[in-house]
Order: structure tokens, then sequence, then C-alpha cells
């Protein structure tokens, strides 16, 4: 069974309600899924994942200060988490507030890690992106975005 970390930083509890809707569906797609608040991920069990999904509040246009501390720190295991998938959500308090932005951020950085995205047709393109509490746009974008994450992580590692 392929293993999956998602992992997230959240204030409010938006981008934490939304990672748990993610888990939840990645489980019922026959995963192995690890579901850890950003701060608590363990920077050496990286290599252990065949795929990360890694979630934030809006902060600016950008990431959080936790998940860009945990990006920074995963620099310790370049050039050994390629091939693995990868994909980004967020929350932000306002449309068109930046949130595609976080997404990138997140996703440029397991980019150059060497891991794979892919982008979503069918949902936020990127990834999801809540306006304030995750609703049913939501849950549709999390169930689409476990989907086509659990093939590439099936199709790839």
């Amino acid at each position: 069974m392929k293993k999956v970390l998602v992992t997230y930083y959240s204030r409010s509890g938006n981008t934490e309600k939304m990672a748990r809707m993610i888990a939840d569906s990645l489980v019922t797609r026959d995963l192995a899924v690890e579901l850890i608040k950003v701060e608590e991920v363990d920077i050496d069990t990286l290599p252990s994942y065949d795929g990360f999904i890694v979630g934030s509040p809006n902060y600016f246009g950008t990431m959080a200060w936790p998940v860009k501390k945990f990006i920074d720190e995963s620099v310790k295991y370049f050039r050994k988490l390629d091939g693995r998938a990868a994909a980004a959500f967020t929350s932000e308090g306002m449309i068109g507030g930046g949130g595609d932005t976080v997404v990138l951020d997140i996703l440029k950085a397991f980019l150059i890690h060497g891991c794979i995205v892919q982008g979503l047709t069918s949902a936020g393109h990127y990834g999801p992106v809540a306006v304030g509490a995750p609703d049913e746009r939501i849950a549709n974008e999390v169930n689409v975005l476990a989907t086509t994450f659990a093939e590439l992580v099936n199709r790839v590692r």
C-alpha cells in the first residue's frame, strides 16, 4: 500500500478541515495516509512517503511561515524525493486573495524536489482553494484531488 503524507498549518481551523477532508477521501482509495500538523512532521521521514499533500492558509499571497520552514528543512532530502507525487491546497479569507499563488508556491518547491504534480481539469486547476470554511464546492474539489492524486501515486511509485 502506498504511503502519503497530508500535512498542514491552520490557525482558524479551515485549512485543518480541508486536510481532514483530503485525508479521509484518500483513505477510501486504498492509500496509507498520515495526517500530521506541519510543525509535528519529522523531516527525516520524508523519504518514506510515496506522495505529499501540503496545505497552508493564505498569508499575503503565500504560504504561512511554518509551511515555509517545513519546505526549507526538506532541502536536507533534495534529490531524494524524486518521482514522488505532490499536491497542495489552501484556504483564504476572500475571493481573489491570492490562493492560487499559495498553492503554486508549495508546488514549486516540490517540483524542485523532482516530485510529479498533476493539474486538475474539473476542480481548482492547481489545487483546492477554500474561501472561508470548506463548503460543498470544496468537498467536490477534494474528491477530485483525492481521485487524481491516488491514481498518480499508484502510477509513479
